[in-house]
């Protein structure tokens, strides 16, 4: 039984909905997401009272960062700038710091630090806390509710960022397809206009990347990509200098592109044509792996872990995924719109692909290794869940392409003319009625074949006066059926191509959704760095027991007469800032036990804060209380309770709480 390929139209329909729904679902719920860098610690930290303005408020990050100046903002409880607009430098060794002075004779309340940096790998952070002078109060300060590369502006920056990657692949995998596997290609328009279509929406991405830059780190407003003086400033940058450089060798790439598909199509000579394709292979790598560097010096691989190490890794893979996914994309247009391709250039291709995937492997097992940092991370945040899904993704490509390897060990070869119309009778009669020109445009192939006939003939000609618009029209229609027809008995006649068509067909689907979770993974948080964040929050101490008063219970003996009995001690609201303090004394049996004296002190020993000594007054027969009391931060606060039953009796007794 003939296999036939199936229509190109209803296929690639189908495979693309189920890219799109591959894609949406992958998607759809995504957040803008995080950056590399991360706050890790403030001064004075979030939520925290102090009895005096301090004179700066400091941020240290988990990587450098970028800071304009209006950086950071320190608002006061009316919402009016409380600094002196000053950014400070106190980066030292491995520790980024930055700080913002502020103003002299600041009242009391709650202040609001709202702050905006660019990190080092290229994508916009920004957050925000607060923290009290004296004791908090109201703030009428509003936080925008927007996340840092957000809104239009962050979707129209992903898109282009997905189209870059896109582009690139097309531009470097369909040039290294024509030069080593299918030299015939540089002579065959569909592939030359794809590779072209492929530097066209890597340059048009790049450009418009270039002019959103600006409002994806800063405003996040539309019209800010044609602010000049914003865009000035993106290019003094180190990713706007990433930007400027792939453009700058684009502008080589189209050189390539023009020699590849101009001077190497028409050499004949096949000395000439060897040394022409050297010089354009050696200048082609050098020209792909420069447009791929501007991805690592302005992204993940430049920062964090042996950038050194990781950078060449980077442009390693980079290009390893054009080889694979570009000339993929290039074979696949062949196999569609040239199917005179030879099954020699597609087991080079083959071969090509091989080897792409054995770097991939090797190179992101390293980056995988330096990204992610341990199993938990790879599990248990946004980034390694979704390399767990690119490397999914990965293998089943990695499945359909065997398939594809098994479709090209059974292909033949284009047949000669000759074979080719015994082929085609062949294909007609196995075809049935899908071989025959269907309808009307059936038979205005056959009158074509008859004009074509008549017109072969010696001496005919049609009078001058006999031709008119609407009959040469009706001849360009019917030549125009004949060559369809002719090209689709050409493409039927192979079962094994039409097998290898869908096989690939199949690949390129899946490579679609493969390229978006990558560029959605160079924009998220590595796990390491979100691992390591999320430990250094921990230990500066966050809240345990927020807005829920502490009560404790503590048993004492100072050994005395009535020398026995329980301090019952209330903390309400139990967090940082002013508290209510109740002490209530018993006697073993629940009666209220009257001592001479009560005392307590709260101290914070992980950051060397205290003993913060409280007096309480007595309010009546073993019951004391203090208001007011101030808890300057949050932490694991140790309280000290102190009791004297005699003149010579007394004890100290302690409990470590959480305080939020």
């Amino acid at each position: 039984m003939t296999t036939t390929a199936p229509r190109l139209g209803n296929a690639l329909a189908r495979l693309l909905i189920l890219a799109a729904a591959l894609l949406g679902t992958l998607l759809a719920g995504a957040a803008p997401a995080s950056a590399h860098a991360a706050l890790t610690g403030s001064d004075p930290k979030d939520g925290a009272v102090v009895a005096t303005a301090p004179k700066e408020v400091n941020l240290t990050f988990s990587e450098q960062v970028a800071m304009s100046a209006d950086a950071i903002r320190v608002l006061d409880p009316a919402g009016r700038r409380a600094d002196t607009g000053e950014i400070r430098d106190l980066c030292s060794g491995s520790v980024v710091r930055y700080g913002v002075g502020l103003r002299a004779g600041l009242p009391d309340g709650t202040y609001t630090v709202a702050w905006q940096a660019v990190s080092s790998d290229s994508h916009p952070v920004a957050g925000a806390f607060t923290f009290s002078i004296g004791a908090p109060s109201q703030t009428s300060v509003a936080l925008p509710d927007k996340a840092p590369g957000g809104g239009l502006v962050g979707t129209l920056y992903g898109i282009a960022r997905y189209l870059s990657y896109a582009g690139f692949a097309v531009l470097v995998g369909g040039g290294a397809f024509v030069l080593a596997c299918w030299p015939r290609g540089a002579s065959v328009r569909p592939v030359q206009q794809t590779v072209v279509r492929g530097w066209l929406t890597l340059t048009g991405a790049t450009l418009a990347m270039l002019l959103l830059r600006n409002p994806y780190t800063g405003s996040g407003e539309l019209s800010d990509a044609f602010d000049l003086a914003g865009l000035k400033t993106v290019l003094e940058t180190k990713t706007g200098a990433a930007l400027t450089s792939r453009l700058l060798l684009l502008g080589a790439a189209a050189l390539f592109v023009a020699v590849l598909f101009g001077a190497y199509a028409r050499r004949t000579d096949p000395k000439e044509k060897k040394d022409l394709a050297f010089g354009l292979g050696l200048g082609g790598t050098v020209v792909a792996a420069g447009i791929a560097g501007t991805w690592a010096l302005a992204e993940h691989a430049s920062t964090g872990l042996q950038p050194g190490v990781a950078m060449p890794v980077d442009i390693l893979h980079l290009l390893a995924v054009a080889a694979w996914l570009g000339g993929l994309t290039v074979l696949l247009v062949a196999l569609y719109r040239a199917p005179s391709v030879e099954r020699s250039a597609i087991e080079r291709f083959s071969k090509v692909a091989f080897g792409s995937v054995a770097v991939l492997a090797a190179t992101g097992l390293y980056q995988s290794w330096r990204q992610v940092g341990s199993w938990s991370a790879l599990t248990g945040t946004r980034y390694g869940q979704l390399l767990l899904v690119k490397i999914g993704l990965m293998a089943v490509l990695i499945g359909i392409a065997w398939v594809s390897r098994r479709w090209t060990q059974r292909l033949a070869d284009p047949a000669t003319p000759e074979a080719a119309e015994g082929a085609e009778g062949d294909a007609e009669a196995a075809e049935g009625a899908e071989g025959d020109v269907e309808g009307a445009e059936g038979a205005e192939a056959e009158e074509a074949e008859d004009v074509e006939e008549a017109e072969g003939a010696p001496g005919w000609e049609e009078p001058a006066e006999a031709i008119d618009p609407e009959r040469a029209a009706q001849l360009a229609r019917q030549r125009a059926a004949v060559a369809t027809a002719r090209r689709k008995r050409e493409r039927d006649a192979d079962p094994e191509r039409a097998g290898l068509r869908r096989s690939v067909l199949t690949e390129a689907a899946v490579a679609v959704v493969l390229l978006a979770v990558t560029t959605v993974l160079t924009s998220t948080e590595p796990g390491r760095t979100e691992e390591e964040a999320g430990r250094a929050t921990s230990a500066s101490g966050p809240a345990a027991v927020p807005d829920r008063p502490v009560d404790i219970r503590l048993p004492f003996d100072t050994g005395g007469v009535d020398g026995k009995g329980v301090v019952r001690l209330s903390l309400d609201p139990g967090r940082t800032g002013a508290n209510a303090l109740h002490i209530f004394v018993e006697r073993p049996n629940g009666k209220p036990l009257d001592v001479p004296e009560i005392k307590i002190a709260l101290t914070l020993e992980a950051k060397g804060v205290g003993p913060l000594a409280v007096a309480p007054d007595r309010i009546q027969t073993g019951h004391w209380s203090a208001s007011g009391v101030q808890i300057p931060m949050p932490g694991e606060w140790k309280i000290q309770v102190t009791v004297r039953t005699s003149e010579i009796d007394q004890t100290t007794i302690d409990k470590n709480v959480k305080i939020g």
